[in-house]
């Protein structure tokens, strides 16, 4: 039996990934990156920082992962307003509020979905908020889904995790977890297996 769940936040409580394409576009335009967009869904929840590391050693290319990061995020951030919840999965969380502990698990930055969540009105059904920062492992290891349990004093083993990318269910998955893929609920296309 379920005694906890952990949701992803960007594609899977909010509809941020659109919004995140846009700014990452930018940056990519602006520091001469190859980064097509069907690489960065593909790289959904790994962390900004990591993804310029990738993206700074494949093309030869240097920068500063950390100011770029930022950058990325200050092109994100005017969009805020923008961002609107992806339905199906806040009503599970509005469904179990009060009812089981719950936490998010995100590749993103602690500010950045703190200001999501209370954006949406729905920062106060989690009892938890697990970022890239917490963990040194990010997404497909399982270390941000575990440190999410710890936190609400759930074994992994009896936690259910939402996610909306290959990378987050793998994550999922490993860390022992009942594994829900949103795009299924969604009926958006999934190359999962």
């Amino acid at each position: 039996m379920i005694q906890g769940i952990v949701f992803d936040c960007d594609g899977t409580l909010a509809d941020t990934m659109p919004l995140h394409w846009i700014a990452w576009n930018r940056i990519a335009t602006r520091h001469g990156l190859h980064f097509p967009e069907d690489r960065f869904y593909a790289l959904g929840g790994v962390p900004s920082r990591d993804i310029l590391k990738l993206l700074s050693r494949e093309q030869n290319i240097a920068l500063d992962p950390i100011a770029v990061s930022a950058e990325k995020e200050d092109e994100y951030l005017p969009m805020l307003a923008q961002v609107q919840p992806i339905e199906a999965v806040v009503s599970v969380a509005r469904a179990y509020h009060g009812k089981i502990p719950m936490a998010v698990a995100s590749g993103g930055q602690k500010p950045i979905i703190e200001q999501v969540l209370v954006h949406l009105g729905i920062r106060h059904l989690f009892d938890a908020i697990v970022t890239s920062e917490d963990v040194t492992q990010q997404k497909p290891a399982p270390d941000i889904f575990l440190e999410a349990a710890r936190r609400i004093g759930i074994a992994p083993q009896l936690c259910r995790g939402y996610e909306d990318t290959d990378l987050g269910m793998q994550a999922i998955i490993a860390a022992g977890m009942e594994a829900i893929d949103v795009r299924l609920l969604l009926k958006q296309p999934t190359r999962w297996k």
